[in-house]
């Protein structure tokens, strides 16, 4: 009996120093992400990623936000979205409050392989630091996210339009932006760092050591912000303002591979693992509610673009 408690013990022992070290780590982490103004990425080093900045879904909610917060941080904008009369707007404004030059392209993210290849000519020859992948559509209506799939009129070009513009635009965009950010940042490493590399392989030994250093791929995972998706939630302790939220977002740009964009959101997706809120979020329960309360004020079933 007792070699059981001695094992009970020890697995005890180990559990809870898990739990210790997982915590002590997302604090520390926490802290050098989000509340340490000193080892935050400058403008002027945002700048010298390249003068252009790239945005899908640039002319509503968070993509509207980041264009801005770009713009007023020193880049030239490119905006991207399906609304030419939007783009003129957002266009004007930003050279208007920034002073920065812009470009537009319209292209609807619902379609497939065919709308790349003018997005591809709209961004040759320019010199693009940033993109930021935010283009994004979630089941129509007010509240329609808690919609049900099957609920959809539509529903084979539902899914199709959906994989489209959230998945597939990810991997396009990169593809075509991708390719000049590191043959870029490579040429300029070896110009630094020529005398140093190996016999007959300079642009290897050059583009590897520049990639590690400043060509950055991260994820941004946002709990709630104020946007059209989320139907203009009144902001608060746990939904962020979109023009709030891109300003902290940037401000941890190249600290981390995974952000939540946010501490408020970074608090709250630490603690959702340990909740109730997440069990009750995929609870039968909790899915029939959801379910309930959308079907009683939620008239359109057509999926909604950002």
């Amino acid at each position: 009996m007792e070699s059981k408690w001695d094992v009970l013990s020890a697995l005890g022992a180990i559990t809870a120093a898990g739990l210790l070290l997982t915590g002590t780590w997302g604090v520390a982490r926490a802290v050098y992400v989000y509340l340490l103004p000193q080892v935050r990425r400058g403008n002027a080093w945002l700048r010298a990623q390249g003068a252009w900045a790239v945005v899908t879904g640039a002319t509503s909610g968070i993509g509207k936000a980041y264009a801005h917060e770009l713009a007023r941080r020193g880049l030239d904008i490119v905006l991207i979205s399906r609304s030419l009369s939007k783009l003129e707007q957002e266009a004007r404004e930003i050279e208007r409050l920034h002073g920065r030059s812009t470009r537009i392209i319209q292209a609807d993210f619902t379609g497939g392989l065919e709308i790349y290849g003018a997005i591809e000519a709209g961004l040759r020859g320019l010199e693009i630091g940033v993109l930021v992948n935010n283009v994004g559509m979630a089941y129509g209506g007010r509240g329609g996210v808690f919609r049900k799939l099957l609920d959809l009129e539509d529903l084979g070009q539902s899914v199709s339009d959906i994989i489209n513009c959230n998945a597939m635009s990810v991997a396009q965009m990169v593809c075509i932006v991708l390719p000049q950010m590191v043959s870029r940042l490579a040429a300029e490493e070896a110009s630094h760092f020529g005398p140093y590399t190996q016999p007959l392989r300079p642009l290897c030994d050059s583009s590897r050591r520049r990639c590690v250093k400043s060509t950055f791929l991260r994820t941004v995972s946002p709990m709630l912000v104020s946007t059209n998706m989320t139907h203009n939630l009144p902001t608060g302790l746990l939904v962020k303002d979109a023009d709030e939220f891109a300003r902290e977002a940037l401000d941890t740009l190249g600290l981390s591979s995974h952000v939540s964009g946010c501490l408020g959101h970074a608090v709250q997706s630490f603690l959702l693992p340990f909740g109730l809120l997440r069990w009750f979020l995929h609870s039968r329960q909790g899915v029939s509610l959801l379910s309930a309360g959308s079907k009683s004020n939620l008239p359109s079933l057509k999926p909604q673009s950002t």
